[in-house]
């Protein structure tokens, strides 16, 4: 289901908007919902090279199958 959220933007932002969303021939809403996924997309998840990097080191993977490994034995605790 579908939620109505308001939103309030100085002039200057609103003409940008609406000006990017005319030129993708999409409402306004639609423009600001995108905009925001792809936000949280690129900020949330980590790219192939970043993935790539973190597969590669080895140190950090030791290290986070040690902290697995002791979280599933109980040992230690969570702040």
């Amino acid at each position: 289901m579908t939620k109505t959220v308001t939103l309030r933007l100085n002039d200057q932002t609103y003409k940008k908007f609406r000006g990017l969303a005319e030129h993708d021939n999409r409402p306004l809403s639609n423009f600001i919902e995108t905009a925001a996924l792809r936000y949280i997309e690129e900020h949330e998840y980590v790219d192939e090279f970043e993935m790539a990097e973190i597969r590669a080191n080895a140190g950090l993977n030791n290290s986070i199958k040690n902290a697995l490994r002791d979280a599933k034995a109980g040992r230690g605790h969570f702040a």
